[in-house]
C-alpha cells in the first residue's frame, strides 16, 4: 500500500470522526429510575441536559432516597450514552479498535 493512499485514509477518517462528535451533540438517550420517577436526558458530548423528578419522589424525610434515584438514572444516561457513541464509532471504523478515540 502506497503511503500518500495511507495518509489519504487517515484524514478521512479523522473528517468522519470529528462530523461524527459533532453529530452526537444533537443525539440523546433518556434514562429513568425509581420506577420513572427520575427521568434524565443525556447528550453524546455526556452532558445531562434535562432532569425531571416527579413531585410523589420528594419526600424530605427521606432525601437520601432521592439523591439514590437521581444517581441511578443519571449513571444509567451515562452508560448508554456511552454504548450509543461507541456504536457509532464501530460503524465508522468496521470494528476496528483504535485507542483513544473516545
Amino acid at each position: 500500500m502506497n503511503m500518500n493512499k495511507l495518509m489519504k485514509q487517515a484524514q478521512q477518517m479523522q473528517a468522519k470522526m470529528e462530523k461524527m462528535q459533532e453529530e452526537m451533540k444533537e443525539k440523546t438517550v433518556k434514562a429513568t429510575a425509581g420506577g420513572g420517577v427520575v427521568e434524565v436526558v443525556v447528550n453524546g458530548k455526556q452532558e445531562l441536559v434535562d432532569l425531571k423528578i416527579d413531585p410523589e419522589a420528594v419526600d424530605p424525610e427521606d432525601t437520601e432516597m432521592l439523591e439514590d434515584l437521581i444517581l441511578a438514572a443519571v449513571n444509567e444516561g451515562m452508560r448508554k450514552v456511552k454504548d450509543m457513541v461507541n456504536n457509532e464509532v464501530n460503524k465508522l471504523t468496521g470494528g476496528m479498535n483504535l485507542p483513544g478515540m473516545f
